[in-house]
Formats: C-alpha cells, structure tokens, sequence
C-alpha cells in the first residue's frame, strides 16, 4: 500500500546540516535540564521510597485523594486502583513528611481522616535507596546489552558500518527521549525503561527497513553514487515508513490521553520515541551511513560481496 506518488523524490541527505543542528539542539536542551534538575526525578524503583496499601470503605475517586497529598514538601505521590476499586497502592518518596513505619500510618490516617473516615492501612512496604542503585545499574546494562547484541547482528547482517550507523542513531533516540522526559520533570521509572526498550526496537526496525533497500540498490544501481542510492532507498520506503509511524502514533496517543495516570509516563516515552525514531531513520542513520563511507566508500565493499 502506497500513499505517495511512486516518483516521490524528496532529497533528504540535502538537508542532513539542518538535520544535525536540529539533533544537536534537542541533546543539548536535554543535558541543560539534566544539570539544571541535578539529575533526573528518579521514581521509587530508583530513589526508594514507601508503598503504602489503603481499604478504603468504597471506590475513591483518584483525583479527588490526589488533592489531599497536593502540599509542600510531599514531593511525587503515586496512586493506582486495586481490584474492585476501594483499595488504593499510595507510592511516596523517602523523604516525605509523613515519616515511616507507625508513624507514617498513624499520620496517613490523620491527613485522610475528614474525606474518609473509615479506611485502614493494610500494608507498608520500604524500597532502599541500595535497591534503587541496584535498578539503575541493571537498567543501565540492560540498555547497553541490547546495543551491543544490535551491533553484532546487523554487522553480520549487513557491514559493520551500517551496524555503528544504527547504534549511533539509537543512541541518539535515547539520548532525546531522556532529555524530554527531563524537560518536562517527569517521574524516570522502570516502566519507562521498559519504554526506551521499546523504542529502541522500533527505532531500529525503521532504520533496517531502510538498510535493506539501501543494500538492494547498492546491487542493482552500481554506478550511481552512494548518496543518490539512500536518497532513493529512503524515497521507496516512505509509504512504509509513515503507514507504520501514523498507525503507531494513533494507539500511543490513545493510551497517552486515555490511558490514564499509571501508564501516563510509559506512553509519553513511547510517543516522543516514536517521533524521534522516524525521524532518525531518515535523517541520522543514512546520513552517518554515508558520513562514514567517505573514506572508504561502502559501494565498491558491497560490490565485492554481491559479485
């Protein structure tokens, strides 16, 4: 299915500087906020914190509790519905000024005490701040593992320039959607690492999708210049590339606007990286393709291999 012309020439490699100016402001916003915050606003998985389970005698109304925690010094309160929707998981940071243990229950109760008179505490959990080290370590590795095992396959794949070219682009994707996420002061948890993962893979299927045409027209297009053949490779797979990215775009701002408070952050990941991944695939792979084919032009190794 096509939804451009078949003779669509867009010279996308023509505006790669704006392409890079582009790039180069959005990481450097990022990394600004980051200094400005002294870090990202890490959730309880990272930071630690209390998880609190409330019976409340009917189903409460999530907005109207969050209006009770809404006062100085609380910091980032998390509240989700379980079961049938009069047992509320309140999530609070170390810090909070309500204490821990007995005295946490006995002021929880207190601050909810004219709203809803009859609720009882049924559990208090603690995350340590080493736990919360221990998860920013394993979702550091976890990112990087997958890189690294993405390297490996599409170098084997395709050549080892296609598979630097992709990593930088993914690292690239990650880089912005971080900074977005430190930008607008969001909650870093590990639901959204679970969303840079994703986007890590969707990213990356773009950018193969359009490898893959880029090694069809190196063989059939052998005396046309590199730079002729993405343009072209990416010009054929456009219809694909945007069919994908709106049908993608559609589900995620569903979930976004729809999907409520719990799966608020994990879809404003997914939906920046959507973005950001479409554009990279276009305008930061092929141009570090062909960036790095400059001295050593790819064409004439991909000559070789295909005869």
């Amino acid at each position: 299915m096509r939804i451009l012309k078949e003779d669509t020439n867009i010279d996308f490699l023509g505006k790669r500087k704006i392409a890079v100016v582009v790039s180069a402001v959005l990481i450097v916003l990022g990394v600004i906020s980051i200094v400005y915050h002294q870090g990202l606003n890490y959730g309880i998985d990272f930071k630690g914190g209390f998880q609190v389970r409330i019976l409340f005698e009917k189903v409460v109304n999530l907005d109207e509790l969050r209006q009770q925690f809404d006062r100085p010094g609380m910091g980032s309160v998390s509240l989700q519905t379980i079961g049938d929707g009069n047992e509320v998981k309140l999530v609070l940071p170390l810090d909070n000024p309500l204490g821990r243990g007995a005295e946490l229950t006995g002021n929880l109760k207190e601050l909810l005490s004219q709203g809803y008179p009859n609720l009882e505490v049924r559990s208090v959990e603690s995350v340590g701040p080493q736990v919360g080290e221990e998860l920013k370590k394993s979702a550091l590795y976890a990112i990087l593992i997958s890189l690294g095992l993405i390297l490996v396959y599409i170098s084997l794949r395709f050549h080892w320039k296609f598979g630097i070219s992709a990593i930088l682009t993914l690292a690239h994707d990650v880089s912005i959607v971080v900074g977005f996420f430190s930008m607008f002061n969001k909650e870093f948890s590990l639901p959204v690492i679970a969303a840079l993962l994703t986007v890590v893979g969707y990213s990356l299927n773009d950018t193969i999708v359009i490898f893959d045409r880029i090694r069809e027209n190196m063989a059939r297009f052998r005396k046309r210049a590199l730079e002729d053949i993405i343009n072209l490779s990416i010009n054929e797979t456009l219809s694909r590339t945007l069919l994908t990215s709106g049908t993608t775009l559609s589900v995620v701002l569903a979930l976004f606007f729809l999907g409520g408070e719990i799966i608020h952050d994990f879809s404003f990941g997914i939906l920046i990286g959507v973005l950001v991944g479409t554009y990279s695939s276009m305008y930061v792979a092929s141009p570090l393709l062909l960036l790095m084919s400059v001295k050593a032009p790819l064409i004439k190794q991909q000559q070789v291999k295909n005869a």
